[in-house]
């Protein structure tokens, strides 16, 4: 789905509250062939923005590509350009892999979308980012980190310092000795800075990270890569990764402050994407993961074997109690449900004590993609579950109500894939019942997405 359009406004079902006013913006990958040429996992897919806006009980829609270097390639030459996730058209030069991977990742479907110093951004893994119209969706350039900060992979998942609101993330320096570096930026700052180092042997895949009042949480897991391997192997950049249990799960508590590791301590060995959220108990900091066994969902996202109908791995929610002073972690799952792309209300409970998260979920053994919505209730250890048949809805985003006391009041939105109706449709559930209040139907199916952002915008009289 490469096609682009606008809708004024699409047909409702239900009433949304009148209060939900303001722009959703969701990325996914949308664009997997194209002239006989395809992709190969579904972390490749050439990025699409899709905008919905909510007003006056009204929705409009737009979408349109990322313009990046393989989306111009695909559509002026007919072939894939740039190597992505994994897929890579000339693997064969180390040189070639590094210019290649750090300028067209950001072009694919597995990017998030933020803002940073009011600008619109579309990240990903990289240490790229493109800069978007949030009004046209029109791509108006590529924007870098700095040499102090050049490095070759980052995070899709920055986050906001709880307090301050300061932008934290961290990126992957590969090299002899390669290093994770954590830096930090103010919304008045020009440039952002870095924190604090950590250097490792054999670096791990790292999609996401946690946060707390005073720590980062860095996550490895023992899906780790020697950068020589890029050297030699000549496959694209996932594949050069190999999975060791016997490395366990790192977990490296760095002090937010001024970077000093005041904690290094190994789990059992598993592999997660997302982080749910983290906060700190005392001496012990709490770190909760959508958790996989392995890293076997690498591969079950290959799109052979996501078209061929697999099932999916488990992913049951796991929390890690780190004990700070002494260096060690309890491990122990929140519930026994499949629970991924994962939200919390972010701008109350970010890196503090919470309750509810939202995710999406499928029935483990038998589904072959996430085909729920799951409401997580951490504290009683029990979920609450929207499903439809026919319907795969992507992460929901919650939305709080203005001036609301408790911490799920407000709606979820997601977008939901309608494959028996052949369109997707925009989904509003109510935060504490966790039913449908309204859906919009846009004309056409939207392929499943990954991330998106709301915000909020005043209801005008």
């Amino acid at each position: 789905m490469d096609s682009e359009v606008v809708v004024d406004r699409l047909p409702i079902r239900g009433e949304l509250p009148a209060w939900l006013a303001g722009t959703l913006i969701r990325n996914g990958p949308a664009l997997f062939d194209h002239g006989g040429k395809s992709f190969r996992h579904w972390f490749d897919g050439q990025a699409m923005l899709h905008r919905f806006e909510l007003a006056d009980g009204n929705v409009s829609y737009a979408n349109r590509l990322l313009e990046t270097l393989n989306v111009r390639s695909l559509k002026e030459r007919g072939r894939i350009g740039y190597q992505e996730f994994a897929t890579d058209p000339c693997a064969s030069l180390f040189g070639r892999f590094f210019t290649r991977f750090t300028r067209s990742t950001s072009a694919n479907g597995c990017v998030n979308v933020t803002r940073v110093n009011g600008r619109a951004l579309a990240v990903s893994e990289t240490n790229l980012a493109i800069a978007f119209d949030p009004d046209t969706l029109a791509t108006v350039g590529v924007v870098g980190y700095g040499k102090e900060l050049d490095a070759l992979i980052t995070t899709a998942h920055p986050h906001a310092a709880p307090g301050s609101g300061d932008l934290v993330n961290y990126m992957l320096r590969f090299g002899r000795h390669s290093r994770y570096l954590v830096y930090r930026q103010a919304s008045d700052a020009p440039s952002p800075t870095v924190v604090g180092e950590l250097p490792v042997d054999l670096p791990g895949y790292v999609h996401s990270f946690g946060i707390t009042e005073r720590y980062v949480l860095l996550a490895i897991f023992p899906l780790v890569v020697n950068p020589l391997s890029f050297y030699l192997r000549g496959r694209p950049f996932i594949e050069n990764y190999r999975w060791q249990p016997e490395l366990g799960l790192r977990i490296v508590v760095l002090d937010l402050a001024d970077g000093t590791v005041r904690a290094d301590c190994r789990a059992p060995a598993a592999f997660a994407f997302h982080h749910i959220n983290a906060y700190e108990d005392g001496d012990t900091v709490v770190m909760d993961l959508c958790a996989y066994p392995d890293a076997g969902i690498v591969e079950a996202f290959m799109l052979d074997r996501l078209r061929s109908g697999e099932v999916l791995p488990p992913c049951p929610p796991t929390r890690y109690r780190i004990d700070v002073p002494a260096g060690t972690v309890a491990v122990e799952p929140i519930v026994d449900a499949t629970f991924d792309l994962p939200r919390i209300n972010y701008g109350r409970h970010n890196g503090r004590p919470y309750r509810y998260a939202y995710g999406c979920g499928a029935e483990q053994g038998t589904s072959p993609f996430f085909d729920r919505l799951v409401k997580l209730d951490v504290e009683r250890r029990t979920t609450t579950v929207w499903q439809e048949d026919g319907s795969f809805p992507g992460e929901p985003v919650f939305v709080p109500a203005p001036g609301a006391d408790g911490e799920d009041d407000g709606v979820v939105l997601s977008v939901v894939l309608e494959s028996g109706a052949g369109h997707s449709s925009l989904l509003v559930l109510d935060a504490t019942t966790f039913t449908e209040l309204a859906r919009a139907q846009v004309p056409h199916a939207i392929p499943y997405g990954f991330h998106g952002q709301f915000s909020r915008r005043r209801v005008t009289s």
